[in-house]
């Protein structure tokens, strides 16, 4: 599979959505990885980072989101990322959708296939995504 993670566009969003480590175990998989140019910068990650642990580094989020299968975001999607949203792709981030129906919308109609970190349970019916955050 195609793993797309473009650099977040929302207002002091520094974070990214993977790190080396997880590129590494994906690669060797045999899955490829596309990562936007600079995207991991805000959280002290260099794309030389990625590229040794086998990602290619792309420029532009264009060529991100029209490559990969599935995206890895860290926040939902704003209204200038709309336009890539296309049935079939997966997209794996925050979504945090009851204050935003726009974006539902925008979801629903897109036939995209969507799902939000912050409703993946365990088989104990918790929540370990959101867990480190309520620590903090």
């Amino acid at each position: 599979m195609i793993i797309g993670i473009p650099k977040e566009i929302k207002e002091q969003e520094n974070r990214v959505a993977i790190v080396p480590s997880v590129v590494a175990v994906l690669s060797a998989r045999g899955h490829k990885v596309v990562i936007e140019r600079g995207a991991g910068l805000g959280s002290g990650l260099e794309d030389g980072d990625f590229e040794k642990a086998g990602a290619e580094i792309v420029a532009g989020a264009d060529k991100v989101w029209n490559t990969a299968k599935m995206v890895l975001k860290v926040k939902e999607p704003l209204e200038p990322e709309y336009r890539y949203l296309r049935e079939g792709l997966l997209l794996f981030t925050y979504l945090h959708l009851a204050p935003l129906p726009q974006l539902t919308d925008k979801l629903l109609n897109s036939r995209i296939r969507a799902l939000a970190y912050e409703t993946v349970q365990d088989e104990n019916g918790l929540l370990p995504i959101l867990a480190p955050m309520s620590e903090v």
